[in-house]
């Protein structure tokens, strides 16, 4: 693997600029806040909270199951729509798993180093439990009456957060280690989402559905070992 981390022509500093520092502080200093001070701007941002709406909605359950379920569930004190929506949230966040270890495997496809390749393996391995993990929680949500193909406002909210691992990925820029750390911002949150979800499935009685997921959180904990180890060699070869 190359040497990707380098000394080159960064002039992003003020050390590259040692006499033009001083005036570029001075006007930063001269232009003082913003009308109204941090305090309007706070009340303004409070405003728009309180009149948005929130991100989208679970949907109405489209089956006969699925509103006897929900029906059920309300009899005995649970709001059901809110585990739909961490499972619609969790099928989101294995859909995008699974994309960002396909773009990751781009970034070592052509590199003929022996350890890339057992890097690649590793990559694909963890990919293929994604996709596992994607269909599984498809199959819960239908086995509850729920519709898998809708976008619950977690799954809304849980697309948008993954686009900057995305990006930082398939840019052609990025090197393997950057790229290992997309990964394990991704695995961490997966795993500790995994245990929200054990633990809500749980609480609302659902004990088959809790081992399932329990299975999957100890695959994610291995995932994120896997990624943390590549991430540690990598720097260190990078380092030495």
């Amino acid at each position: 693997m190359e040497n990707t981390v380098k000394t080159g022509m960064n002039r992003t500093g003020m050390q590259m600029a040692p006499l033009q520092g001083p005036t570029q502080v001075k006007f930063a200093a001269q232009q003082g806040p913003a009308p109204g001070g941090p305090e309007a701007a706070l009340a303004e941002r409070v405003a728009y909270a309180r009149e948005a709406d929130r991100v989208g909605s679970v949907p109405i359950p489209g089956t006969g199951k699925g509103l006897v379920t929900t029906a059920a569930s309300k009899i005995t004190g649970n709001n059901p729509e809110v585990l739909i929506d961490k499972l619609g949230q969790r099928l989101a966040y294995e859909r995008s798993g699974t994309r960002l270890y396909e773009a990751a495997l781009v970034k070592v496809q052509d590199d003929l180093d022996e350890r890339m390749t057992q890097l690649r393996v590793d990559l694909m391995a963890i990919r293929n439990e994604e996709e596992a993990h994607f269909h599984m929680l498809a199959e819960v949500i239908e086995s509850l009456g729920a519709d898998p193909t809708a976008q619950t406002p977690g799954a809304d909210v849980s697309g948008v957060a993954a686009m900057g691992l995305i990006q930082v990925i398939t840019d052609p820029r990025t090197s393997v280690p950057q790229c290992l750390e997309a990964l394990l911002t991704a695995e961490l949150t997966d795993h500790a989402s995994w245990e929200l979800l054990v633990d809500l499935a749980q609480q609302q009685g659902h004990d088959d559905m809790a081992a399932r997921f329990t299975d999957a959180l100890t695959a994610e904990a291995r995932h994120t070992a896997v990624i943390q180890q590549w991430l540690r060699d990598c720097l260190a070869r990078e380092a030495t």
